[in-house]
């Protein structure tokens, strides 16, 4: 199945036409089809990747590519009442109970919920986890954002990207639109229809941050409206950092 990228000035004069395109394919997979592509997902906190491209993960897995999400934190704060060593031993078994059902393999970077930074150690560790990994494709938060772990997941993973020889496709995802994310301007579509319930079921595993309210407070609210921006019943929006205007696909789905 091809994705094809379209601006949002393009959707405006062709309502009716679907908008669906993350690199699903790179060049070297064009020529080696039966090739799999290595994503990542890199998320400030557990429930953040699956919030922002859940549906987009889960289509990579369903295609036969390796899937691996990052996260930067364990969510040490992210439970009234509890110890920060009691809410990441939570949060990290409401992480491994989301990616099985993605499909992907939980990593955990090793930073403190409330405390992250971007230092110089910070972008080489990341930097040669890249590199180490390989991968095709890269998804992290989009930068404008009120959430100060959100920013540096962002600035963390962008920093670590430029210092690669060779960079994988860069895109940004959003996360509680308007709470959170902030001024977030996607160029890039990806059809969550048909897997939209294993967002869903991804988000309601966190159940210690009230997946069911994160679903339909924002992103059961938040699929709708790209979907109808893209002309399908749900989407996934994304911003390409690396548009070259030369491959207008996500690569491999």
């Amino acid at each position: 199945m091809n994705l094809h990228e379209i601006s949002r000035r393009r959707f405006l004069r062709a309502t009716a036409t679907l908008v669906s395109a993350l690199p699903l394919r790179s060049l070297a997979a064009d020529m080696n089809p039966d090739r799999k592509l290595n994503v990542i997902c890199i998320g400030g906190h557990p429930d953040d990747p699956e919030s922002g491209c859940a549906g987009t993960l889960t289509r990579y897995v369903q295609e036969g590519n390796s899937v691996t999400v990052l996260y930067l934190t364990r969510g040490e704060r992210g439970i009234s009442g509890k110890s920060l060593d009691e809410a990441a031993t939570i949060r990290t078994a409401e992480c491994e109970a989301a990616c099985k059902i993605i499909g992907a393999r939980p990593l955990f970077f090793g930073q403190i919920d409330g405390a992250t930074e971007v230092t110089r150690a910070h972008v080489d560790a990341m930097a040669k986890l890249m590199a180490d990994q390989k991968p095709d494709v890269i998804f992290t938060h989009w930068p404008v954002d009120t959430h100060m772990d959100h920013q540096v997941a962002s600035f963390l993973t962008t920093r670590s990207w430029m210092a690669l020889r060779e960079r994988p496709q860069l895109y940004f995802f959003e996360v509680d639109t308007g709470s959170q994310t902030e001024g977030f301007r996607p160029d890039t579509y990806i059809d969550v229809s048909a897997v939209l319930g294993k967002k869903k079921e991804a988000l309601l595993a966190h159940v210690s941050q009230h997946g069911e309210s994160i679903w339909s407070d924002y992103h059961e609210v938040i699929a709708n409206w790209r979907g109808r921006e893209g002309g399908v019943r749900a989407a996934e929006a994304f911003y390409h950092v690396t548009r070259d205007g030369k491959n207008g696909r996500l690569p491999g789905i």
